[in-house]
């Protein structure tokens, strides 16, 4: 009697769409986290346009404070980008994450500072930093999840468990120099 390992490893590289999946998750988050730092970069150029009725240092704070806002709201993108991603799919959310950070991107450069709106100017900077923080906090779990999903399924028997892919961040970038190294025969 002959048996069948069910989820086996499989052997061999990973298939085309496998590396797509992979490729398109890095690059993604690579982007969505350029657009999230441009900002940190631009921020003593941008505490002068937004903050104009404080004095300079104050006005550096209150930009970083903007920074932070973003960051500060990464974990609730990630519960709702999450649930999102479960209930239509990993990649119509990556889609929506990413357009979402673009948007958020685009609005904050064109936005008129504060010698234009006054008071809501630096409001309405928050508000896109917020759009920006609730993408980003959804397309990174998303795409570190469908990447290790991709990796795992083939190479790791743990991941059925939950525990392979509960460190998807350490395994995603170690994803490549891992399978270099079990196709060598180690």
């Amino acid at each position: 009697m002959t048996t069948v390992a069910l989820n086996a490893p499989r052997s061999g590289g990973m298939t085309s769409e496998e590396r797509l999946v992979v490729f398109a998750s890095s690059l993604g988050t690579v982007f969505e986290w350029y657009d999230f730092y441009i900002y940190g970069t631009l921020a003593v150029f941008l505490a002068k346009y937004f903050f104009t009725n404080v004095p300079a240092s104050t006005a550096f704070i209150f930009t970083l404070l903007a920074f932070a806002a973003g960051f500060a709201v990464r974990p609730l993108g990630a519960l709702i980008f999450g649930r999102l991603g479960d209930m239509i799919g990993r990649k119509y959310t990556f889609l929506i994450t990413m357009s979402l950070m673009g948007v958020g991107t685009f609005f904050i450069g064109v936005l008129p500072g504060f010698a234009t709106w006054g008071i809501a100017a630096p409001v309405v900077l928050i508000c896109l930093r917020l759009v920006q923080g609730l993408a980003l906090g959804g397309e990174y779990g998303g795409a570190a999840a469908g990447a290790c999903r991709s990796f795992c399924r083939q190479s790791c028997s743990r991941c059925r468990s939950g525990f392979g892919s509960s460190s998807t961040s350490r395994r995603c970038s170690g994803a490549w120099s891992t399978k270099a190294s079990s196709r060598s025969g180690r």
